[in-house]
């Protein structure tokens, strides 16, 4: 699919989606739970992917109205009968991969051509101190995976400089087994804020987890716990939201943001940045709403260690602000849906900016955006940055918009719905 985008501005008010990362964490401990409600879900691409996987871990999962019903495995998930194909959802993937570390035979776990060039080995090299035998079947790290239960307690460490997600699985998981888990961390913890997420669903589910020093974290998780999460309520997705919120801030136009409520999303970021970057923003938190009021934007210099999803967002910023914008320590981006630093530097340079690709970095010159033809890269978040610029030089094709499935099916539609000028079609 492609979306044609032409120069606009956008006014109004609209909602923004759930907390992808948040629904992802709380199906996945409900399906381990009894009897669940969860409120408001994302259903997208990946969270479906989610759904999917709980179910053939025996968890029954029904949609009514805006909620889902999810009568769980209670702690002992089955083995599945078919092999788990987890799409394009890295997070379906590495949760389920520790998930299938609980049961008592052999799990299989595959995805598409993005997901199986990946890198899951840090998560399979733990699992294996753990007592579980857990390999890629092509030997490097990547999917297909292949796990046999048997997951046990010990002492271990994990290195956190490439994804956090398996740090969170491995706390998803480990509350389940019968003895004690002590999990340390080497190296810089990058992206700890989705740690921070996963812990808050977990405490919600009355499951235990003490953390030791924030700033260099060590868990330890007691054994022989169950979850209980009866009831939850997703809230909105400062990820997905900051597209919105830069979208105003780019097109020097008013936009009001509604179910923006404090959590602990890391991309609550995105308020802070566009105030630096300039942009006329209040968020207000008690009534949930972020309202922008155009503003006349500057180059900063952002550390993507805590929030790589942003990176999209603000190297779009970054090419229509004046000055230059440095995003560091961003070297985790890289190992994205697609290499998320190569792609900006790429497409932003076929619509006239100027961009320094380094190995943990990217330089964005502001400068004057020309249409173009470019490309989506098969990912949501290049898809929706890129739409933003289109909607400022005009004239632009992004293919490979059916991406935005992944995280936010309806963008296209809310923003339209403020008065972006987008026109889908087929390839």
């Amino acid at each position: 699919m492609k979306v044609t985008v032409g120069k606009s501005g956008v006014h109004g008010e609209v909602f923004a989606p759930p907390s992808k990362s948040y629904t992802h964490r709380a199906i996945a401990i409900a399906g381990l739970s009894k009897d669940s409600i969860i409120h408001r879900p994302l259903l997208s691409a990946d969270t479906q992917s989610t759904i999917r996987a709980c179910e053939m871990f025996g968890a029954y999962i029904e949609k009514e109205g805006e909620d889902l019903l999810i009568s769980g495995v209670e702690g002992t998930p089955e083995v599945p009968e078919d092999v788990i194909d987890v799409a394009n959802s890295g997070t379906t993937l590495r949760f389920m991969t520790a998930i299938s570390a609980l049961t008592e035979g052999t799990t299989v776990l595959t995805g598409d051509n993005s997901i199986r060039s990946r890198p899951n080995d840090p998560l399979l090299r733990v699992l294996t101190d753990l007592g579980v035998d857990a390999y890629s079947t092509r030997n490097n790290g990547c999917a297909p995976i292949v796990v046999n239960g048997g997951l046990k307690g010990a002492i271990v460490k994990i290195d956190g400089s490439i994804s956090s997600q398996f740090i969170s699985a491995l706390l998803l998981a480990c509350p389940l087994t019968k003895n004690s888990t002590t999990l340390s961390i080497k190296g810089e913890l990058k992206s700890k804020p989705y740690i921070d997420v996963t812990l808050d669903v977990i405490e919600k589910a009355g499951v235990e987890i003490l953390v030791e020093d924030h700033n260099n974290p060590k868990f330890i998780i007691p054994g022989n716990q169950s979850y209980n999460l009866e009831e939850y309520t997703v809230p909105g997705d400062f990820s997905s939201a900051s597209y919105l919120l830069a979208a105003a801030a780019m097109t020097n136009s008013h936009v009001t943001v509604k179910n923006l409520f404090p959590s602990m999303q890391g991309d609550i970021a995105i308020i802070n940045i566009l105030k630096e970057m300039g942009a006329n923003i209040y968020w207000d938190m008690e009534a949930g709403t972020a309202t922008v009021n155009g503003g006349e934007l500057h180059g900063i210099t952002m550390d993507a260690g805590a929030t790589p999803d942003l990176v999209p967002t603000v190297a779009v910023l970054g090419a229509m602000a004046k000055g230059e914008t440095i995003i560091n320590n961003a070297e985790h981006v890289r190992y994205k849906e697609t290499d998320r630093l190569h792609a900006m530097a790429v497409e932003l340079e076929k619509m006239g900016i100027f961009c320094k690709e380094e190995k943990d970095s990217l330089t964005i010159r502001g400068g004057e955006f020309t249409g173009a033809e470019v490309h989506g890269w098969h990912d949501h978040r290049i898809v929706m940055a890129l739409t933003l610029a289109g909607m400022v030089a005009g004239d632009t094709i992004i293919d490979t918009a059916e991406s935005i499935f992944i995280s936010y099916p309806n963008f296209f539609d809310a923003m339209r719905s403020i008065g972006a000028d987008v026109v889908l079609s087929e390839q």
